[in-house]
């Protein structure tokens, strides 16, 4: 094996850990009313599930550059991908909703650490002049993960056994240890310096408590007065949090970016437009299933379509930002973005299966292009020396407002069922919240209308990349 391959390898390994990471994300939306039946509860209600997950992701995020530094990047990668595999057991053994809740959490922390200490190894071990062809590599789990999950999830759930979906991960994630421990290198930094505790701690138990606590209002695991504590907690350790970072010298979490008028827009502005974009793929297979009365697989057929949406879009994106600047697509497309979304609520029985399709479709094409739209912006305005404090901020936000969508719609269809009087959900009881999640990215507009008309120009018009 010649150096270059070597050195190829690894990006090789990180891809297929981000491909398992990926897939997992995706694979029980479709099985959720599976899973309901199994745990005796109301398919709305597994939406904390989902949530766990995002949150996993989201709170521990910040910390593994430093974890990567202090303990080496071979070191915390083998042991993500051991906590996601540990994780995948626990949801598979799950014999409750509050203990495969609690499994689906510790996957999001293997998760966690997966993706961005992945980076890190590519960004030690690949030569510049290989760093396309490895970037490459990582594009696709990007692109596959959110097709073959529900695919997969569907099928699996239909034919055989939801349980049987978290077994995938277990010779995955050992080959993956075999393969890390014999070819990747345990990079680390001699001083990387104190981690901010006070910092992590405000700013994690504050997003999981208040998150946690909207998910499960209505729901049946706890009292709703618990619920709203639980809300009320976190919001109060956010609030800490944000006069700490305000004071603190290098803070987790460096709020001072969003005074940054590029980075407001992408993260705030799009943290909006996310919040509809996460509710999707928790309504959408609910809605076929429990709505249309389709199985598992049928319906995981039909909500691929968004990820095929998504592959088409990476290929005319550059072409269009080049030829209308950042302000002008951001605003129409968001707009393009929250009619497809809202669309999907207009489905009912009997509604051609090809209609569903190409609505779905679309619905993975406009949002495709203003997830690649922000991710460009995010960057435009911030210093070489500054983009993995910006990229912790960033990513923060982007998963807490993925798992904010998921509960906005379940609480939204929690109280259109509640106002018809149904007993169990019908197809008529979701078209409120897809028309909520929907304007939630119409809701992103006048955030990017700040913008200047030029904006990010030397990006789009391929300067600075």
């Amino acid at each position: 094996m010649t150096a270059v391959e070597k050195a190829l390898l690894a990006p090789l390994i990180v891809a297929c850990a981000m491909f398992m990471e990926s897939v997992d994300a995706n694979v029980i939306v479709t099985a959720l009313p599976a899973m309901a039946r199994d745990f005796g509860r109301d398919p709305v209600t597994l939406k904390i599930a989902v949530t766990s997950y995002v949150l996993g992701l989201g709170v521990f995020i910040p910390v593994c550059g430093w974890l990567a530094d202090r303990f080496g990047a071979r070191t915390v990668f083998r042991t993500a991908i051991g906590i996601f595999v540990a994780g995948s057991l626990l949801c598979a053994a799950s014999n409750s909703l509050a203990t495969f809740t609690l499994a689906r959490f510790v996957q999001g922390v293997g998760g966690a650490m997966m993706v961005p200490v992945g980076r890190i190894i590519i960004f030690r071990v690949v030569h510049k002049s290989d760093f396309i062809r490895a970037m490459n590599y990582l594009s696709v789990p990007a692109m596959l993960g959110p097709a073959a999950g529900p695919l997969l999830g569907g099928f699996i759930t239909t034919y055989l056994h939801w349980r049987l979906i978290f077994f995938i991960n277990v010779p995955i994630g050992i080959f993956g240890i075999y393969l890390t421990n014999k070819h990747i290198a345990n990079t680390r930094e001699p001083h990387p310096g104190p981690l901010d505790w006070i910092g992590f701690f405000l700013s994690a138990a504050g997003a999981v408590l208040l998150l946690l606590g909207l998910s499960l209002i209505g729901g049946e695991l706890i009292s709703n007065s618990d619920a709203f504590a639980m809300c009320a907690i976190g919001a109060v350790l956010l609030a800490l949090y944000v006069v700490y970072a305000q004071r603190a010298r290098l803070p987790l979490l460096d709020l001072r970016f969003f005074k940054v008028p590029t980075f407001q827009a992408s993260v705030l502005g799009g943290s909006l437009f996310r919040i509809g974009l996460g509710a999707l793929p928790f309504l959408l297979p609910l809605m076929l299933q429990e709505g249309h009365h389709m199985s598992a697989f049928e319906s995981g057929l039909i909500t691929c379509a968004s990820a095929f949406g998504g592959m088409f879009m990476r290929t005319v994106a550059s072409r269009v930002l080049h030829r209308y600047g950042f302000r002008s697509v951001l605003v129409v497309n968001a707009a393009l973005s929250g009619v497809s979304i809202a669309a999907c609520g207009l489905f009912f029985p009997g509604t051609p299966t090809w209609i569903i399709w190409v609505v779905v479709l679309l619905g993975g094409f406009f949002p495709a292009l203003q997830f690649t739209s922000l991710n460009s912006l995010t960057y435009a305005e911030i210093a070489i020396r500054d983009v993995g404090r910006a990229t912790s901020l960033g990513s923060v936000v982007q998963q807490m407002s993925l798992g904010l969508g998921v509960t906005v719609g379940g609480i939204v269809l929690q109280l259109s069922r509640l106002a018809n009087g149904h007993a169990a959900i019908m197809w008529s009881d979701f078209w409120p919240a897809f028309l909520v999640v929907g304007l939630c990215s119409f809701a992103s507009i006048p955030v990017t209308l700040r913008l200047p008309h030029r904006a990010g120009e030397d990006i789009s018009r391929g300067g600075r990349g």
